[in-house]
């Protein structure tokens, strides 16, 4: 969670570390530009074993969630990643500038958030295209963006509750052998 000490100036903040989460919205919409232009929808192309590139479109949210609900999910969605995006980007602004996993958390599920906001934008749908499955089952079809987020999401539940309360700990017992 953000820490409760007031935003850093900006060239001290980690705002500065926005660079990582612009990477991430640059390489998922290539690979998008790339999925559309070669691949022809639903039709599996063999990469490895268990993975194939497969273009879908998903008009909902993880696993086509709300997907033939009108069209409003559209721009539910949009909105929910817009306000996350905002808390994120003001999160930055309470840490240093560092390159940890809380702050590379952030930003990959800052850029996975955006990368498919601007699909929802432009084309009404994320485009999908990463297709993993073992044996008869596949996983639900996703993309770049999607891989950031969820990589990022558990660099921040991994700082949150392991690294920073391991943090915590050694530096009270160091405090207590100084005493």
């Amino acid at each position: 969670m953000p820490s409760q000490q007031n935003n850093l100036p900006m060239s001290k903040s980690a705002v500065r570390t926005l660079w990582f989460a612009l990477l991430v919205i640059i390489v998922d919409q290539l690979t998008k530009v790339w999925a559309v232009s070669t691949l022809s929808f639903g039709e599996p192309v063999a990469v490895i074993s268990n993975l194939n590139w497969t273009l879908n479109y998903n008009h909902g949210a993880a696993f086509s969630f709300l997907a033939d609900m009108g069209g409003w999910q559209r721009w539910f969605f949009t909105a929910l990643a817009v306000v996350v995006s905002a808390i994120l980007y003001f999160w930055l602004k309470k840490l240093p500038n560092q390159l940890n996993s809380e702050t590379i958390g952030i930003n990959l599920v800052l850029g996975g958030a955006i990368g498919n906001v601007i699909d929802r934008v432009v084309e009404g749908r994320v485009t999908d295209f990463i297709d993993f499955y073992i044996g008869t089952w596949h996983y639900a079809t996703f993309n770049v963006a999607d891989v950031a987020i969820s990589v990022g999401a558990g660099l921040l539940l991994l700082s949150e509750l392991v690294l920073k309360p391991r943090a915590e700990k050694q530096k009270r017992k160091a405090a207590e052998q100084q005493v």
